[in-house]
């Protein structure tokens, strides 16, 4: 079933910082991992991701860092920071009351 992009681009700095929980990552990676852990619902683009990685290392959330692979590949690796993890936190709990919410208003239509 392909899924509506809208619904996705509100959740999309929830879901990239929940990956950044578990360790540091790549761009290439976090794209990669998300369409895996997700059983392909989220396709993420390249020029989707970088957007959101700017905007949340803007907001304090992640820091960004270079790092040369044994290829001599540099490669651009984002840390989520303490910041980020309080975010994640607090996203997380909106998500459960939303999706609640929402579930909820769905179940009881059927019942209308």
């Amino acid at each position: 079933m392909k899924i509506d992009k809208s619904l996705l681009s509100g959740s999309t700095g929830m879901l990239l910082l929940s990956l950044l929980k578990s360790g540091d990552k790549y761009g290439y990676e976090m794209i990669t991992l998300l369409e895996a852990i997700s059983n392909e619902v989220f396709q993420m683009k390249e020029g989707t991701l970088y957007p959101v990685l700017h905007n949340l290392e803007k907001q304090g959330f992640v820091k960004a860092y270079n790092q040369e692979n044994d290829k001599g590949r540099v490669r651009r690796y984002y840390h989520l920071t303490e910041k980020g993890a309080m975010q994640l936190v607090e996203q997380k709990d909106q998500w459960e009351v939303f999706s609640g919410a929402v579930n909820t208003v769905l179940h009881c239509g059927a019942m209308g």
